[in-house]
């Protein structure tokens, strides 16, 4: 059985605890482990946390079987690691992309009070990462390839923003600077290792099932993968009917490098190229409108739909041929390709 988000919370109070509990060894004064306490609710809660209820699920269909009450406990403890990587890059991004919602709420910066104390508030959720991976793990083999795996996928990620940030800066647009090898590289560093891969091979190390070979072939399918899931948002954001989203999409306006704009450059002609030097990335509803209407001539929606079957049908045939020999599961794929074909938001 899937584990449910509901059961999956019950974890993080016993983490914010130990979290205090390692503040109060310091003697840190009450105000400000009262704000750690809220940061870490404001943040760290309130999404699906498909990530970290990954690791859950993954383990189990690694092992075949329901997880013990520790086990359960240990690898909802992995997953919310991956929930704290996770809030402290959007804690940051929405500083960097001065967004004003995060989940329905304001974002943490804009909370009355915060402002800037949120940057040192990302570096804390990182650091709680290391604090909780010591306090459980540290006895296990397989302790430091843990720790490597959050720091490697970490810097990954930071890649991938330090790439998007440079080629897209929202006040200066320069479709010159787009492409779709620049595209690909922000995806799959930005999005595909920490969504994608980090889950899985938390979920393999936990198991006792990570071996290279594993690894290497959870990689070279969930990477793909991840890079299709990136494609489906940018996809979704322009597409999309809003209210099944859950979001108005904003790419257009806030000069998103995404895989549209990137595929109307190479499609269109020198008077439709004109159209995107002068209407993309404006904050504009009327410039936005006229991009959206480029985008229909152009054909995206057909030519997005081309291109989710044969990744589809690619990802299937990797599927297909996987080694199960060293303990891996076909399904684990099986699963996390189910939940995002075809998915509408």
């Amino acid at each position: 059985m899937p584990t449910t988000l509901k059961d999956f919370e019950t974890v993080f109070p016993t983490l914010v605890k130990d979290l205090k509990e390692h503040c109060e060894h310091y003697k840190l004064p009450d105000q400000a482990l009262t704000w750690f306490e809220k940061s870490l609710y404001h943040n760290a809660l309130g999404g699906k946390c498909n990530r970290g209820l990954s690791v859950v699920d993954t383990a189990q269909l690694l092992l075949q079987r329901d997880l013990s009450k520790d086990e359960f406990f240990r690898s909802a403890t992995l997953g919310w690691m991956i929930e704290l990587l996770q809030a402290f890059f959007l804690v940051s991004d929405d500083i960097m992309d001065s967004s004003k919602t995060r989940r329905g709420n304001p974002c943490w910066y804009l909370m009355p009070n915060v402002g800037m104390v949120a940057i040192n508030d990302a570096f804390m959720l990182e650091s709680s990462i290391y604090l909780l991976l010591k306090k459980y793990f540290r006895q296990e083999k397989y302790y430091v390839d843990l720790m490597e795996l959050f720091h490697e996928v970490s810097f990954q990620t930071e890649l991938g923003q330090a790439c998007d940030l440079l080629t897209a800066p929202e006040d200066h647009v320069d479709l010159d600077n787009f492409s779709l090898e620049k595209y690909t590289f922000i995806v799959i560093y930005k999005t595909a290792y920490y969504s994608f891969y980090l889950p899985v091979a938390l979920a393999l190390h936990f198991s006792g099932f990570a071996s290279e070979k594993n690894l290497k072939q959870a990689e070279d399918i969930l990477i793909p993968m991840g890079e299709y899931f990136q494609v489906q948002d940018d996809y979704l954001d322009n597409f999309a009917d809003p209210s099944t989203l859950g979001k108005i999409g904003t790419d257009i306006q806030d000069n998103k490098c995404s895989w549209l704009v990137n595929q109307a450059l190479k499609r269109c002609d020198s008077s439709q190229r004109k159209v995107l030097e002068e209407n993309y990335g404006r904050k504009d509803s009327t410039c936005e409108a006229r991009v959206k209407k480029l985008f229909d001539e152009l054909e995206l929606e057909k030519v997005y739909k081309e291109y989710e079957e044969m990744r589809v049908k690619d990802l299937r045939e990797k599927i297909a041929a996987l080694d199960e020999s060293e303990g891996l599961k076909k399904e684990v794929f099986e699963e996390f390709l189910r939940k995002i074909y075809k998915r509408t938001k």
